[in-house]
């Protein structure tokens, strides 16, 4: 049932020159965007928490390239990437990052807790695992739709330790729900690595005790994540209930923007840089293949930088909420699956 991660061809998905250069823009996009974010926090123009997604792209962008209209996804506060990756404009997600009006949750969010009931992006979440639980909830709503919808349930591995997620695991199985739980393993949860938190270091087969199949993938390398999010995707959509995926990557940041992370060496960080950066994997595929020229990649990196810097002089002109704003959004004026009447 559970798989280990392989290094042979057929684990890679079969894609177009397109479809790479769709990979690499938006991986490029996530990185670009998330150093603007730490140069906003360091003017202090980014208040609260920022948790970056440098290193990790790899994971969002290739399971969004198996996902369709309709699909939703829930994470965890460390959400930038994942609401750029679904299609949510980089300037909603700056305003909001600097707590502006144009931001997505009107600037009363901050970097933690954004939603996109357009894009089906139903937040990051400051509990640990929180948004485990949750992510069945949305996948039940689907089944008990009668649809043939996804849902992606990101976590990490310090979260993977709560016991919510093995209750949610034991109900989605019973169930037969729709979901796909993403374990994005970065090795080091909040700053303590995972070889010494964790006796059981396989986190994707913990699912057999509840009969989840699963798999470990290579989560720096955007095509290995696509191949197994499509084999993912194929389960749940074929009503065959849940599915884990613990995909392996690193952050190259600390926890947060706060985290100096003495808990590991520079040289591993940039050994990690060095050989395994899930950017350059690409970049080095479009000019090996010559599906692209080093012109072009440059030509594209100013394209995503100009995007960038757009959000940025965007978030810094949107003015902040409103006083009067403060006990507004507090209730929902209707239910999101439609009306009661609907479905009785």
């Amino acid at each position: 049932m559970a798989r280990k991660p392989s290094s042979q061809p057929e684990t890679q998905a079969n894609v177009s020159k397109d479809e790479l250069l769709q990979y690499y823009r938006d991986m490029l996009l996530i990185r670009r965007f998330e150093e603007k974010a730490g140069q906003l926090y360091g003017m202090g123009l980014i208040g609260g928490f920022c948790h970056l997604y440098i290193g990790q792209e790899a994971v969002v962008v290739g399971l969004e390239a198996c996902a369709k209209e309709g699909d939703k996804r829930i994470t965890s506060y460390r959400d930038h990437g994942h609401m750029l990756a679904c299609g949510m404009e980089a300037r909603g997600v700056m305003a909001e990052l600097t707590g502006r009006e144009g931001g997505y949750s009107k600037g009363k969010g901050g970097s933690m807790h954004m939603f996109s009931r357009e894009k089906h992006f139903y937040g990051g979440h400051g509990i640990v695992a929180a948004q485990v639980p949750l992510g069945a909830g949305l996948a039940f709503a689907d089944k008990y739709l009668g649809n043939d919808n996804v849902t992606f349930t990101y976590f990490g591995d310090g979260a993977a330790n709560q016991g919510q997620v093995y209750e949610t695991y034991n109900m989605a199985e019973l169930w037969d729900l729709p979901v796909i739980f993403v374990i994005e393993n970065n090795q080091y949860a909040m700053g303590t690595s995972v070889k010494r938190s964790t006796k059981s270091t396989s986190l994707f087969g913990r699912g057999e005790a509840f009969g989840i199949p699963g798999e470990q993938v290579d989560g720096m390398d955007v095509l290995a994540v696509k191949a197994a999010g499509e084999k993912a995707v194929a389960h749940c959509r074929a009503g065959k209930g849940p599915y884990i995926l613990e995909v392996m990557t690193y952050r190259y940041r600390g926890h947060s923007m706060s985290d100096p992370a003495k808990y590991r060496t520079r040289e591993e960080v940039q050994k990690m840089r060095d050989e395994r950066d899930p950017i350059e994997n690409i970049r080095e595929m479009l000019l090996t293949g010559k599906h692209a020229t080093e012109e072009d990649l440059k030509a594209l990196d100013k394209e995503i930088k100009d995007i960038v810097n757009d959000s940025a002089e965007f978030a810094k002109e949107s003015p902040e909420p409103a006083l009067d704003q403060l006990w507004t959004d507090i209730y929902a004026d209707d239910l999101p699956q439609g009306s009661a009447e609907e479905h009785a």
